[in-house]
């Protein structure tokens, strides 16, 4: 070695035991704020004079705090900034101060606008930085860092140790979840979790762009920078299924967030269980707004004339429901434009009057006249009381305007080709099980809460029992105060007394002790300040309407790709979808780049994607594996024993792997319920059945290739689809 390579050596070696000590002293500021937070999580814990709303209210706070201080122990520091003035800025998970010194910033939270520099600098635009360091660490260790300098252009813009750093991470093994990318977010990346937008962000990317975690952390940097405005109705996150859910789920979390609910379209109505699939057809109908319609007519098909008047046997005069009379109370019911239940009132209300006065008419026949408006009222109300108690009256009402849940009323709908045809709607709706409940049906019964308004018979009976408790703690304070006036000589029995009293008041005072993912999850009127949609292309225009109920502020971040396209009901463009709710407050961005999928996995699959999306680009992959994706035919009885020496080989190695293949295939999962996931190995297995299951199966086929961020395989029994051309013969 030269003695300029070992000075130079010696010089990086003694700058890493400078960066450790200074990474160290963070940690120690770390483990001091946490003891801090800590101790007062206990103290306020065992009561600090605090009533218990005060109390309950610090103690979700402080644990927050604790959550965040958790999790930024892992990567705590992760880059360093040197600007052209010689100022240093250290960026992390989260901000350090320096109590101590005027509060000088020891740490800066990546969320920041000082800290965007560290994104977005590069060689030929440098945001006044002159180097940008790169920690590699493991834990709280430091092992090496990587600088790299600005204020001259580079090849790749970000140059050679910037990109190091990134393919360092797009190379690791994957774990169970989805990895936060806070220390390699890239400039593309950057502009958009940034965005200063209002409105909806439709974000774009082919597979393995980062989308799903760039909008995560967006949400990360809306609630950094609008942290007051967001937490307290916390951010939805829309995901396509439950796996999915699962493996984001850990993004917000490791990033100190925790305000966010995640939900497939399915969790939308509380308690509602999803326990079956509707066919492409039925999809694509019950998608449309066109459903709108259906509902309307088949709510008014059930606000009913009677064929045959329905007589009703009152005490001292019969009195009878004809068609006339129900058919003027139906159209003052819907005149009244209430939700059908609460529109039952104005119907029972004009059938009651009617039948009153043809009652008063026949039982005051001789004696009684309109002037006697006393008396006339008097045998009115006797009328009403009498109508009120009648069973005959009470199920004449029940079959003219039902009481209906939504639940009811689509499963009888489904279940009948009368009720189907006479509500408009078409016959491949029905289904002999009205309540075996999808994905599409959804949406459907949401609207209906609002056509038809809720049943609140519960809601009384638990506010009258709020109310009694509430009036019990009442007692219990007066109480405590007259035995105050009477034993001024008891202070210390009295103190206790006193406190008890108050707590128990504290108690039944209206609070909700559940997290707000819990709160929200089970409410179906709670409305969130942002949401993340994500697979949005799968969303149906009804869909859409009940995320544009959850969110009134029109607050959303979009991510999709139209090319993996498999719901017929889906989207066949952004703007068909989102203009009639947000019209000019839209906006696109699209990623280009491609940081999971290999180059040589891409050209296979960009081959797929030139036969059945040929205006698409693909996204260009950032590296190349040298390893080629292979594929095997195998005949009927050696499909099982091929898939099983797939697991095998790849339980020997580092990583994550999964076999994908047509619905229903032993041994496999479907490509719909890997999409969004990711895996260092993939086997897809009979891609000409995947192909062939229904019209979007080239879709499929796409997302099932494009899962691997290292090693593809495909298994095939007939001819291997043309488009596969590209892998190499095993």
């Amino acid at each position: 070695m030269s003695t300029q390579g070992y000075a130079e050596l010696q010089d990086h070696a003694a700058e890493l035991e400078s960066e450790r000590g200074y990474i160290a002293g963070l940690y120690g500021r770390l483990d001091a704020e946490r003891a801090r937070v800590g101790h007062r999580y206990k103290s306020v814990l065992r009561g600090s004079g605090q009533t218990l709303v005060e109390r309950d209210a610090e103690v979700r706070a402080l644990a927050r705090q604790m959550a965040r201080l958790d999790v930024a122990d892992s990567g705590l520091c992760f880059g360093r900034l040197d600007s052209l003035s010689g100022d240093r800025l250290y960026i992390g998970r989260i901000g350090l101060l320096d109590e101590e010194n005027d509060y000088d910033t020891l740490l800066l939270d990546w969320r920041a606008p000082a800290a965007r520099a560290f994104y977005v600098a590069t060689g030929a635009s440098p945001e006044n930085m002159r180097r940008r360091r790169q920690f590699h660490t493991r834990g709280r260790m430091v092992l090496d860092f990587t600088d790299e300098t600005l204020g001259r252009p580079s090849d790749g813009e970000r140059g050679g140790s910037g990109d190091a750093a990134l393919l360092a991470a797009v190379n690791a093994p994957r774990g169970d979840g989805m990895r936060d990318i806070v220390a390699t977010i890239q400039t593309e990346q950057d502009e958009i979790i940034r965005l200063d937008h209002q409105g909806v962000l439709v974000i774009e990317g082919g597979p393995g762009t980062g989308k799903t975690v760039v909008a995560l952390h967006r949400v990360a940097y809306l609630l950094y920078t609008q942290r007051q405005r967001i937490e307290h109705h916390g951010v939805l996150v829309i995901g396509p299924n439950p796996a999915f859910l699962n493996h984001v789920g850990r993004v917000l979390p490791s990033l100190g967030e925790s305000n966010v609910v995640f939900m497939t379209v399915g969790d939308l109505v509380p308690g509602l269980r999803v326990t079956a699939e509707d066919p492409p057809e039925a999809a694509r109908l019950k998608g449309s707004l066109k459903m709108l319609e259906v509902l309307d007519a088949a709510i008014a098909d059930r606000q009913r004339v009677p064929e045959n008047p329905i007589p009703i046997e009152l005490t001292d005069a019969a009195v009878r429901i004809d068609a006339e009379t129900a058919e003027w109370a139906i159209q003052e019911a819907r005149a009244s434009k209430q939700p059908h239940n609460d529109a039952r009132a104005v119907f029972t209300d004009v059938i009651t009057w009617v039948l009153t006065e043809r009652a008063i008419a026949k039982i005051g026949r001789g004696w009684l006249t309109r002037e006697d408006r006393a008396a006339w009222e008097h045998l009115r109300a006797e009328l009403v009381d009498e109508l009120g108690d009648h069973a005959g009256f009470a199920a004449a009402l029940d079959e003219l305007w039902p009481k209906l849940t939504p639940e009811t009323l689509l499963s009888e709908l489904y279940s009948s080709h009368d009720r189907l045809r006479a509500a408009g709607a078409d016959p491949a709706l029905f289904r002999a099980q009205g309540e075996s409940w999808t994905v599409s049906d959804v949406p459907l019964l949401d609207e209906l809460v609002d056509l038809l308004g809720r049943d609140t018979t519960a809601d009384q009976a638990a506010e009258r029992e709020r109310r009694a408790e509430a009036e019990f703690a009442e007692g219990v304070l007066e109480l405590m105060v007259s035995r105050e006036d009477l034993m001024e000589d008891e202070d210390q029995l009295l103190a206790t007394d006193m406190l008890y009293a108050e707590d128990l008041a504290d108690r039944f005072t209206e609070r909700d002790n559940r997290e707000l993912d819990e709160r929200a999850a089970s409410d179906r009127d709670w409305t969130y300040r942002h949401i993340v949609v994500d697979e949005a292309q799968e969303l149906s225009e009804m869909d859409w309407r009940v995320l544009m109920r959850r969110c009134p502020s029109r607050s959303f971040t979009v991510v999709g790709d139209l090319a993996q396209r498999r719901s017929a009901a889906g989207a066949t463009s952004w703007d068909t979808m989102l203009q009639p709710y947000v019209p000019g407050r839209w906006i696109y961005r699209p990623l280009s780049m491609n940081y999971r999928t290999p180059a040589e996995i891409m050209r296979v699959a960009g081959a797929l994607l030139a036969e059945f999306a040929p205006g698409v680009r693909p996204p260009d992959s950032v590296r190349a594996t040298g390893v080629q994706p292979w594929s095997r035919e195998v005949g009927e009885h050696e499909v099982a024993t091929a898939i099983n020496e797939f697991i095998a080989e790849e339980a020997a190695r580092e990583g994550t792997s999964i076999v994908i293949g047509p619905p229903g295939a032993p041994g496999t999962v479907a490509p719909a319920e890997a999409k969004g996931l990711e895996f260092d190995a993939v086997l897809v297995v009979e891609p000409e059945r995947i192909l062939a299951d229904g019209p979007r199966g080239a879709a499929e086929l796409y997302v099932a290739l494009t899962r691997a961020t290292q090693r593809l395989g495909v298994l095939h029994r007939g001819p291997l689809p043309g488009a596969l051309s590209g892998l190499s013969a095993r």
